[in-house]
């Protein structure tokens, strides 16, 4: 009979930034202990009608791609506690019978959650059958993190930041439930490719090993302004190694295909989506990208340069701001001026690796392995 403790670790699809983190503390506690602990992942709206999932999952991420104002006004609105409960109520309302069918059945003896819309249920779920189950609360924003996450002020809260942790506690949380670490990414991550690899691994994907590469990174619907930077910077001469990221996005990876045959840019590679991005993090020397928690600290901890061209007011805020506060990087909205920026950052070597050094010095750490074993004995 097994002895081993099982974990439920809660999420939800609203992006990868809620699901990454957990799968990655799921993977270290599967290898490091796999004879104690079982961790289960558990999408709190597995069973959840269609509609009401693409609502909540491809409606969350159709927003962030496409009407951006919109999604950041409903953030905005649900930092006022009414509009903030009821929303957490609806989907409290959808997630519950799931969830307290995944408790009673898998008994677990701790549960993690992921999101903020699943901790409320929970807690009911354990109140209403007398459970004294451990709870523990992942904060996945690691600097501007939604008043959401704190509504209930009693939990065990793990966050990525000295500075959230500080906000925690002068909100009134107890210093004894707040315990901060480095973000969680996937353990790869943990170390860039050594140089002398990069070469092979240029090949491997098809780009020339000798050359300096500009990568264009958006997660999973693609830099939706792709286009229009990447016109901006063919006009003006640039002629290095492009790699652009599509993911989902269709119709940019279409459009840009035209642009490729149109101008014959034989140095333009177009992606859709793909499970090499460590691959193509490593090889670049530049990156355009948003600024979502996951893919900049990707971008960092293999000491790439991020040019930062969009980010979600104001949940990202911080995340750009602790990337250009710290010299690590650049911000630029406005397309015009992106290209000499990248002109700068590869013609002038001592100014990229001014960046560079800024981002060796910080000693980036993975907080997969620390968080998944304060998780194993708390």
């Amino acid at each position: 009979m097994s002895t081993k403790e099982n974990y439920l670790l809660i999420y939800l699809k609203t992006g990868g930034g809620h699901l990454a983190p957990a799968r990655s503390v799921a993977n270290y506690l599967n290898s490091v202990y796999p004879d104690k602990i079982h961790p289960i992942l558990v999408n709190a709206f597995e069973e959840v009608g269609p509609i009401s999932r693409y609502l909540l999952e491809d409606g969350y991420r159709i927003l962030q791609a496409k009407a951006q104002w919109y999604y950041e006004f409903l953030y905005l609105t649900n930092k006022l506690k009414p509009i903030g409960y009821w929303n957490r109520y609806l989907v409290h309302f959808h997630s519950e019978k799931y969830l307290e069918r995944m408790i009673l059945e898998k008994k677990p003896s701790k549960i993690i959650v992921f999101h903020f819309f699943s901790y409320a249920p929970v807690y009911k779920i354990l109140k209403k059958h007398k459970l004294d189950t451990t709870v523990l609360t992942v904060v996945t924003d690691p600097f501007t993190a939604h008043p959401l996450w704190f509504f209930r002020k009693d939990q065990n809260f793990i966050v990525f930041s000295e500075s959230l942790r500080a906000k925690c506690i002068a909100m009134g949380i107890p210093e004894n439930r707040v315990s901060a670490f480095p973000f969680i990414l996937d353990q790869k991550f943990s170390t860039p490719v050594p140089k002398e690899e990069i070469p092979a691994l240029k090949q491997k994907h098809g780009f020339s090993p000798d050359e300096k590469l500009l990568l264009l990174l958006g997660g999973g619907d693609g830099l939706a302004n792709a286009y229009p930077i990447l016109s901006k910077l063919y006009a003006t001469g640039f002629s290095r190694p492009v790699a652009v990221v599509c993911g989902r996005n269709q119709g940019l990876k279409a459009k840009l295909e035209r642009m490729k045959a149109e101008k014959g840019l034989t140095n333009l590679h177009i992606f859709g989506y793909v499970d090499f991005v460590y691959d193509l993090i490593n090889i670049s020397d530049v990156v355009i990208t948003k600024c979502g928690a996951s893919t900049f600290m990707e971008i960092l901890h293999t000491q790439k340069v991020p040019i930062v061209v969009d980010y979600l007011w104001e949940q990202e805020k911080g995340n750009v701001e602790y990337i250009v506060n710290n010299n690590m990087g650049l911000y630029e909205k406005n397309t015009s001026k992106i290209p000499a920026l990248v002109h700068r950052l590869f013609d002038d070597e001592e100014w990229y690796q001014s960046f560079i050094r800024n981002i060796r010095q910080a000693q980036l750490e993975n907080g997969t392995s620390a968080v998944s074993e304060y998780i194993a004995n708390f």
